[in-house]
């Protein structure tokens, strides 16, 4: 069955227009409320992260409304990263756990992603279950007057995560001496990512730090590095750290403003983790569009590379699934699962930062870690329709899978969170590679 509601990442969409509305936030509040709720006579909990985006306000208030209307006790955390959230869900025992936002998308956008009690994202199947519930209707679920739940604000949520987060660096390892700037993209990290790096002994130089309701990812953070790499050098700094607007992905700079992406992180610390014999199995997960250097790299040190399709859930599904303990995608989501259930981009900068500390190089020698094949990604935006079942479109891309070979791969797949058909290719030969993807954009676009 096709969803309705739920895309590859929770729910997402422009504010107030459908499914980003107020109604359907009540309803889904209802019916993840219902769903999770358990018949064993004890009150039932849901927490609620978010970031800073200004319709979080309105999507948490729908939210309260729907989940104590089922007799859920809500407890809301105020802006918080997505992996504290996960954290929060399993420390408190709570029945769910939901964060509100849309990412890295601009402030426009918002979105809901749901957690189990394990702190794990929802599965498919939940998923399709609780859109089941919302569209036949709540209201002989609804609770009666004196089982209606409760709103708490919790205070001390950012300081428990901070506190978690700090204690994934090695004991041994301090920060002392290193200037490291950390880009916070206005986002849910605004407080809790400078801290855990002063208290680690860093000398911390803030950017993105200042929300105001619309800023959020607007010219900073992991989707804009710039803002980054540029105050690394006007400041000398070591390195430079830029979070996403809910934190759960890193992209990082050396202290030359050399921007290197998810796939040199994950290279980085499979390989401290290999050495260090802290790999839980010999590879990682990552996705269909991580890089084939990435691959190559891996093999060099007899490390396998696990694909799956796009989605830091599906890494974590796969994590799971295998006994691998790190994964994670180019975009920067970076699974480390001895201490998390999701990306976090926090946890994954300590991660780099201890390597760096460990070899005592700057970060320009440990940051890229193999020189990546040529990759050319381009986007088509698309109206409507399946743009992708067009038969010109099957024909050009047999073609260009037909000449890229053995030597090269080919992506094609509509976004799950944007109406866009995404085109990738790679290959050793660039020019090839250019070519196949404009040509690919060109057939695509007539068809959209």
């Amino acid at each position: 069955m096709e969803k309705r509601y739920f895309g590859t990442d929770g729910v997402r969409g422009l504010t107030n227009k459908p499914p980003m509305t107020a109604e359907t936030a009540l309803r889904l509040g209802q019916a993840a409320g219902r769903y999770f709720r358990r018949d064993t006579g004890r009150r039932h909990s849901v927490v609620i992260g978010k970031d800073t985006r200004l319709s979080g306000y309105m999507i948490e208030t729908a939210l309260v409304a729907g989940f104590t209307s089922v007799g859920m006790d809500v407890f809301q955390f105020g802006p918080l990263p997505t992996p504290g959230v996960a954290m929060m869900t399993r420390s408190l025992r709570a029945d769910l756990g939901v964060m509100i936002s849309a990412s890295h998308n601009a402030y426009h956008d918002n979105g809901i992603k749901l957690f189990g009690p394990d702190a794990y994202k929802l599965d498919d199947s939940t998923e399709l279950e609780i859109e089941s519930l919302m569209d036949r209707g709540l209201e002989e679920e609804l609770a009666p007057a004196d089982k209606l739940g409760r709103a708490k604000r919790v205070d001390d949520a950012q300081a428990r995560y901070v506190e978690i987060v700090k204690a994934t660096l090695p004991r041994r390892l301090r920060l002392n001496g290193l200037r490291v700037v950390v880009d916070c993209a206005n986002g849910a990290a605004y407080k809790v990512a400078p801290a855990a790096l002063w208290e680690l002994g860093a000398e911390v130089i803030s950017v993105g730090v200042s929300p105001n309701g619309f800023n959020i990812n607007d010219e900073v953070g992991s989707t804009h590095p710039g803002a980054m790499a540029a105050k690394v050098k006007e400041m000398r700094a070591d390195i430079g750290l830029a979070l996403d607007g809910d934190a759960d992905r890193i992209i990082v700079c050396d202290e030359h403003g050399e921007i290197v992406d998810g796939d040199q992180i994950l290279a980085l610390i499979a390989r401290s983790w290999h050495k260090r014999e802290r790999l839980a199995r010999p590879g990682i997960v990552a996705t269909i569009m991580s890089n084939l250097g990435l691959e190559r790299c891996l093999k060099e040190d007899g490390l396998a590379l696990e694909r799956v399709q796009v989605g830091d859930r599906y890494v974590v599904e796969k994590m799971r699934a295998d006994g691998y303990n790190l994964g994670g995608e180019q975009s920067g989501h970076v699974v480390l699962s001895d201490f998390a259930t999701t990306g976090d981009g926090l946890m994954a900068a300590l991660q780099v930062l201890a390597a760096m500390v460990e070899a005592d190089k700057p970060a320009s020698q440990i940051l890229r870690q193999f020189e990546p094949a040529p990759q050319i990604l381009k986007n088509v935006r698309y109206k409507s329709g399946a743009p992708l079942e067009a038969d010109e479109v099957k024909e050009a891309i047999r073609e260009a899978e037909a000449e890229l070979g053995d030597s090269g791969r080919l992506v094609i797949r509509k976004s799950g969170t944007e109406p866009l058909i995404r085109i990738m290719a790679e290959g050793d030969d660039a020019r090839k590679v250019e070519k196949i993807v404009d040509s690919l954009v060109e057939t695509v676009g007539r068809a959209a």
